[in-house]
């Protein structure tokens, strides 16, 4: 057979169902071969939303997504996305085509070396030179994507290979067991917990791509454990738990940080680096023990003073098997927390209008069940619904706190709804962030997603603004002026809304969940308060609960 043949038939044997992209001419035969297979090509308006989609794939069902490009421009729009999966470590393989490389007659007519280009964002990145290689660097390019810590692959073929006749075998897909970490650093980390004072547990964003949150609610109940989580961490365990603290939406003077700034040991259950820090450590501090499949990488806020390596769930089970209940004074803990829910529900019934970022999460929250899910674009309402939006179960609220892109807030969405056409999906996104890949909302209604699009709307590019006036810069250069954003999104077909106030808003809202089709709603919002909210924070930050 072709080689292309040979390329999806090893696609089909690694459990690819869909593949998101724009192929071009150089991806004719690829193309010809999908059309004859079991899988689905959703086709895209942009590459870089492809990637999103591909990547948020990933992050659902820890296999990876797959998206498809043509050469040059086409797979140039993917380092993006490349990026977003590889900080975020999302599993997702890229293909791309490429000119014939055995000969061609347009001399560097859209040549770009994007194998070298992709080497610093990407885990794999290989160009097939012989059909018969095809299967073994699929089989590859898959299992690295997917091995802890997941990333992006990237596997390009040119034309002129795809077209060749090819005969090789399909690998089979061979799973394997994690290692689990060794006794001795399981009761290490026993003895450190019981000589700590005020132990607290942090759960970060690789307990929740593996799946670690069974494990991880046992542990609590088992110990007694005070918890928060990173972002990227939130809904592992259900944060209705008694336990639960609150959210490291911030690196410093938030309330919760008054609990972290009393702890006297940290135990980071599946924390990394490549995310925001959820505090700073300092030299002759806190204690910290690093819970991962890897050891901790060390730079200037983390050193921790132990490392336990091994799957997630078996360390976590071993350690609170052999510690039992902790018998330790967590009244503190116990104060902050409650000081965290008094702040955080703050203006959660404030109905002025333009509506305040605390208040459209209480909203959602209130009328979305346990496992419906929010995607996050990037701005500053991400730091409210960081803190303020308890998640029920884990991947419910899908931000991005590595990469911090902006743009993939839609696409998410999409790829959310595609894995998930039975829960209710909602995408929060600036106005910003939301018009970098608007297109797509022609792709959404193309593959009739049901799916709920609020955009914040307040003409700027609010983040940066924002702390462009905390640092006491004068306003400049980060406003600009939106189409008709209800016109707009009924010229792709969506169903197009405008609210005048939270409770026209709330009718809104109510019936675009309960309706079919994508339902995009232009929501003013105020971000007055960012600042003042803040100011509290800080000016309270003694602690002295």
């Amino acid at each position: 057979m072709k080689t292309s043949d040979l390329l999806v038939k090893a696609l089909e044997n690694e459990g690819v169902r869909t593949i998101f992209g724009i192929p071009g001419e150089e991806n004719l035969d690829v193309l010809d071969s999908l059309s004859r297979s079991s899988i689905e090509l959703v086709l895209t308006r942009h590459e870089q939303a492809a990637g999103f989609m591909a990547a948020t794939y990933g992050r659902l069902t820890g296999q990876p997504g797959v998206c498809l490009s043509t050469l040059g421009p086409g797979a140039t729009n993917f380092v993006t996305a490349a990026a977003y999966a590889q900080l975020g470590g999302m599993p997702m393989v890229m293909l791309a085509g490429q000119k014939p490389i055995r000969s061609s007659k347009q001399g560097r007519f859209q040549i770009v070396d994007v194998v070298h280009l992709m080497e610093p964002t990407t885990k794999y990145s290989e160009q097939v030179v012989e059909g018969a290689q095809a299967p073994a660097m699929v089989r590859e390019a898959f299992r690295l994507a997917a091995h802890e810590r997941p990333g992006a692959a990237y596997l390009e073929l040119p034309e002129d290979i795809a077209d060749e006749d090819a005969d090789a075998s399909i690998f089979d897909v061979v799973d394997h067991r994690r290692p689990c970490a060794d006794d001795r650093s399981i009761d290490e980390a026993v003895a450190m917990i019981q000589a700590a004072e005020r132990p607290l547990l942090l759960i970060g964003a690789d307990a929740n791509r593996t799946r670690a949150s069974e494990a991880l609610t046992s542990f609590v109940d088992r110990t007694g454990l005070y918890f928060f989580n990173t972002q990227m961490g939130k809904g592992i365990i259900d944060e209705r738990h008694p336990r639960y603290v609150g959210t490291a939406a911030l690196s410093e003077h938030d309330f919760l940080h008054c609990a972290i700034d009393r702890a006297d040991l940290i135990i980071n259950i599946g924390h990394d680096v490549v995310e925001k820090p959820p505090f700073l450590m300092e030299k002759g501090g806190k204690k910290v023990i690093h819970v991962n499949f890897h050891v901790a990488r060390i730079d200037d806020i983390y050193f921790p003073q132990l490392n336990v390596v091994g799957d997630i769930a078996d360390a976590v089970t071993r350690i609170g098997e052999r510690l039992g209940k902790v018998d330790k004074d967590f009244s503190y803990f116990e104060r902050v927390r409650n000081e965290v829910e008094s702040h955080t529900s703050r203006y959660f019934t404030d109905d002025r209008f333009p509506i305040l970022p605390q208040r459209l999460v209480k909203l959602l929250r209130e009328r979305l069940d346990d496992q419906d899910i929010i995607t996050l674009d990037n701005g500053v309402y991400k730091i409210w619904f960081a803190r303020n939006y308890k998640c029920h179960a884990s991947n419910t609220l899908l931000l991005d706190n590595a990469l911090a892109t902006m743009g993939a807030g839609l696409p998410s969405a999409m790829a959310a709804k595609h894995v998930h056409p039975d829960r209710k999906v909602v995408s929060v996104n600036g106005d910003g962030g939301f018009l970098m890949n608007s297109q797509e909302l022609e792709t959404a209604v193309r593959m009739n997603l049901d799916l709920v699009v609020i955009i914040l709307n307040d003409s700027a590019y609010g983040m940066i603004k924002w702390k462009q006036q905390g640092m006491g810069f004068d306003n400049y250069g980060l406003d600009f002026k939106n189409p008709d954003l209800v016109r707009y999104a009924e010229s792709f077909g969506a169903i197009g809304h405008r609210a005048e106030s939270v409770e026209n808003f709330i009718e809104i809202l109510e019936t675009a969940l309960s309706s079919k089709g994508v339902h995009v709603i232009d929501l003013p919002v105020d971000y007055a308060l960012n600042h003042d909210i803040l100011n509290v924070m800080i000016k309270d930050h003694a602690c002295t609960l």
